[in-house]
């Protein structure tokens, strides 16, 4: 007797809506915060990042998840659209590649809150400066400045998402660097995907 395809229902978390403590997922874009002063974010915005020769993470351009760590770095906290690419998680287990991650093809190494140091909060660093895109100004203590900033990214011309193409799925929605494969539902005929949180096969028989 054949099995009848009745559909599924998924509690999922979307790539967008991960809390700062939870971990970045591959190949997904996220919203991220980066703390500099006025003449710092004037440059970056005309002219993009500048990745630092060193740090925490070793080379490459700093931000995080939550905005509580970029505020402690400056005035003015840019507001980011990041394409993490492949992500290495950095902790005490694999602390060996604290500082080399990059050698083996990872785009982005993720710190998570108090992972070497009680209290600290999470970082990532993101090795090539093409995968971050600015587009906000999330925090400024002049007013005057922020607005002038907000001016000067409208102005930018239309940036490309950064990183690799993203193809959006039509039947989940997601965002992904590969095409989703996608089936028929068995009853309804519907075209799904296995990435879907829900379906509901409709025919009744």
């Amino acid at each position: 007797m054949p099995i009848a395809f009745s559909g599924w229902e998924a509690v999922c978390e979307k790539s967008r809506q991960l809390k700062p403590g939870q971990a970045p997922k591959s190949q997904h874009g996220y919203t991220m915060y980066h703390g500099t002063d006025q003449t710092c974010a004037n440059a970056i915005i005309s002219s993009g990042f500048r990745p630092s020769l060193g740090g925490t993470l070793g080379p490459g351009v700093y931000c995080s998840r939550d905005i509580n760590k970029a505020m402690g770095y400056g005035q003015v906290v840019l507001k980011l659209r990041v394409r993490v690419g492949k992500v290495k998680k950095i902790d005490v287990q694999n602390q060996n590649m604290r500082t080399t991650w990059q050698q083996h093809g990872y785009h982005t190494a993720w710190l998570p809150a108090g992972a070497f140091m009680p209290g600290g909060l999470e970082e990532d660093c993101v090795w090539d400066p093409k995968r971050l895109t600015v587009v906000g100004i999330a925090h400024c203590t002049d007013s005057a400045t922020k607005s002038s900033l907000e001016q000067l990214i409208q102005q930018q011309p239309q940036q490309q998402d950064a990183g690799p193409k993203m193809i959006k799925c039509k039947a989940c929605g997601e965002e992904t660097q590969l095409k989703h494969t996608t089936e028929k539902c068995w009853g309804c005929k519907t075209e799904i995907c296995p990435f879907m949180n829900k379906h509901v096969c409709h025919k009744r028989g």
